[in-house]
């Protein structure tokens, strides 16, 4: 097991200071604004613009992909939400992965953590370009030229409102937490509004008829649905990624998590039904912009449309900050324990945010924004996801395994049978993905193996530090001896001195 490198739970909590500050991270977050966030995460480019694609998959029956898709959510929020009480640091997955399977799948879930976050950015920007060009074209009766809004796969060159969205959340996010919780929390508010208002409209609207027939491709269209509409639900783990910002993360993040899903949910069924029993499941498939297109067809006038367009402009923008703050909180994690380059620790003083990381990963996935359509990433988006979520669930059964007497403000109910669960759905949503999907990840997975073997194994300071302490690994370190041919970093002196600190009050 020495080879494992496992760092214990209350090591990672002592290390992050997640029990009193975070290396200059404040607590400013409470239960309403951790709520805002996971819904500013969630509610956005998934029900505005895949909707049409998961309707396309299994019409009337959306309904059933939806729910489904919230079940294996579900499974995974009971997970998500034990490991976030019982380790409050910023690392959320990856850090639970450190605590309960090693370092090396650690890495690798940080990695897949890019595809959650990072390249859903890109695509979640895509959408919002879409909707851009809609409200323009409602208010001002011109649309930006294709050449400057859409992917050169798409009849365009460079999709210019896309990079635009990630350099303005870049900008808020390093004004300061605090500023960017409120502007979340103001647009997740907005939001749900339009939602309900697109509910009414489509509701005074509703024929039964439209919902016939319920499941035209059958349990096939159903499946396909569900990993489609699964996208809609992305970024719900976002909260536990503010562990060290949120003011009693202990208590806060598990309720918040179930909270986010239990809504989402709830509104993602009432906005499909609306939908589809105001025009049909075949007018809604496939169409861009389709709550838009709904309303002005039930309305008659442009005038409902380029509300609803308002709407998915701002919803679509919290998304953004909300994947983007979870970027780089995620890289943070991984920078303090030089598995990434130290640049993503660095905190600044004024702000109290993390502004080289956070301007880096903007630099970075504005590009696939700028040049990719959005059909070219949900796939791969979905499955890194998946993945990411399938692994929480073997934590939960890890952990409990490894440290039985770990203090869990919340505990999964019905163990283990839901995260045994919880990996069944994510697996079979993994194999809907299709082949092409498969591959593309396969080889990110290689390319993520080849990055810890080269940097992160050779750098990881717990290594450094274990190295000092002698073969035993120290008292916090748990099953974590070193690696044969670790070398510690410079910084190892640094992080020594940090850990003998963390273990003391560990």
């Amino acid at each position: 097991m020495s080879g494992l490198r496992i760092k214990s739970p209350r090591l990672l909590v002592a290390e992050s200071g997640a029990d009193l500050e975070g290396h200059g991270l404040r607590r400013t977050l409470g239960l309403f604004q951790l709520v805002c966030f996971g819904v500013g995460a969630i509610v956005g480019t998934g029900i505005f613009v895949g909707l049409s694609d998961s309707v396309g998959h299994a019409g009337p029956a959306v309904v059933v992909s939806f729910v489904l898709a919230a079940i294996t959510c579900v499974l995974t929020a009971f997970a998500f939400a034990e490991l976030g009480g019982a380790i409050p640091v910023s690392g959320s997955s990856y850090s639970f992965a450190y605590a309960s399977l090693g370092e090396r799948a650690a890495f690798l879930v940080g990695w897949c953590l890019l595809l959650e976050y990072g390249v859903s950015m890109s695509a979640v920007a895509v959408g919002w370009s879409q909707y851009l060009n809609e409200l323009l074209g409602s208010v001002l009766g011109h649309e930006l030229p294709a050449a400057l809004s859409a992917a050169p796969g798409e009849g365009g060159v460079i999709n210019l409102p896309a990079v635009v969205v990630i350099l303005l959340a870049a900008l808020l996010l390093v004004r300061g937490v605090r500023e960017s919780a409120r502007a979340t929390a103001a647009m997740a508010v907005l939001k749900i509004a339009i939602l309900l208002l697109f509910c009414a409209i489509g509701f005074s609207a509703f024929e039964d008829g439209n919902l016939t027939p319920f499941s035209p491709a059958g349990l096939g269209g159903i499946g396909a649905g569900t990993t489609a509409a699964f996208f809609s639900y992305i970024g719900f783990d976002a909260i536990t990624t503010a562990g060290e910002e949120a003011r009693n993360p202990r208590r806060d993040i598990p309720v918040a998590i179930l909270i986010c899903i239990g809504l989402v949910t709830l509104l993602y069924c009432a906005v499909a039904l609306a939908a589809i029993g105001a025009i049909g499941g075949d007018e809604v498939g496939g169409r861009p912009a389709a709550l838009s297109y709904v309303v002005n067809q039930v309305t008659g006038s442009s005038a409902g449309g380029a509300v609803i367009a308002f709407g998915a402009v701002v919803a679509i923008v919290s998304v953004v900050v909300a994947v983007m703050y979870g970027q780089t909180r995620i890289l943070m994690s991984m920078s303090r324990d030089g598995l990434v380059p130290r640049v993503f620790e660095r905190v600044s003083p004024k702000t109290a945010t993390p502004v080289s990381n956070t301007l880096i990963v903007a630099a970075v996935f504005a590009v696939p924004a700028a040049f990719s359509s959005l059909d070219a990433v949900v796939d791969l988006t979905t499955i890194g996801t998946l993945a990411t979520m399938a692994v929480v669930n073997v934590a939960v059964i890890a952990l409990r395994r490894r440290d039985p007497g770990l203090p869990r403000t919340f505990r999964v109910p019905l163990y283990p049978a839901v995260p045994l669960l919880g990996i069944a759905f994510c697996l079979y949503l993994m194999y809907e993905t299709g082949p092409a999907a498969w591959l593309q990840f396969g080889v990110f997975l290689l390319v993520g193996w080849l990055v810890y073997e080269v940097y992160g194994r050779r750098n990881s300071r717990f290594a450094a530090t274990a190295d000092t302490r002698g073969p035993k690994g120290g008292p916090a370190g748990g099953d974590a001896g070193p690696d044969a041919g670790a070398v510690p970093d410079a910084g190892a002196g640094e992080a020594a001195t940090r850990t003998a600190e963390a273990e003391r009050r560990a």
